[in-house]
């Protein structure tokens, strides 16, 4: 998607963002300078920015020295670019960052110093989607020996690890 050009209003605060050019990438981030220090992401632009490898200094100098105004995470935000509601998903595996998603046009919201958490806790993108699998695998394993559990208890049957142990070890 192009850059939008239009002067949006922050969802957050109901400020009007400002326009800060981004000349590693060659676009514009919408930046909520004089309110709660917010980022709009057009669809796409997030991947650009989440690695701290990636290139954040004019973002950084536009922010340097300003107070930005306390919001609450937890309110419903509208979408400043196409009025939809957004929703709020985890960025990461261990749920600890939230960020607004508008599933209509692909913008993200993210709220002051959430683009920083994001950039400290992986590396590389590779990094944050190893995290993910092995959460995942971690969930799947646990509620597999949950479910092999219930399972044989109704079956009256041994588990897996009694009757490979057995295995490895005879009837000791």
């Amino acid at each position: 998607m192009a850059d939008n050009d239009k002067i949006l209003t922050c969802p957050a605060c109901g400020k009007e963002m400002k326009k800060i050019f981004m000349s590693e990438q060659n676009l514009y981030l919408d930046v909520c300078l004089d309110g709660c220090g917010g980022i709009f992401f057009d669809k796409g632009e997030f991947k650009k920015f989440d690695e701290v490898t990636e290139d954040i200094t004019p973002l950084l100098e536009a922010i340097k020295d300003k107070t930005f105004k306390t919001v609450s995470e937890y309110d419903t935000r509208v979408c400043p670019l196409c009025g939809m509601n957004m929703v709020k998903n985890y960025t990461d595996a261990t749920q600890e960052i939230q960020v607004d998603d508008c599933y209509n046009c692909g913008g993200k919201f993210l709220d002051n110093k959430e683009l920083d958490k994001i950039r400290a806790q992986y590396t590389t993108e590779a990094d944050r989607v190893e995290a993910v699998m092995n959460e995942f695998k971690k969930a799947a394993s646990e509620e597999l020996e949950e479910f092999e559990t219930k399972f044989n208890k109704q079956m009256k049957r041994p588990s897996l690890t009694t009757i490979l142990l057995k295995h490895k070890y005879g009837n000791k």
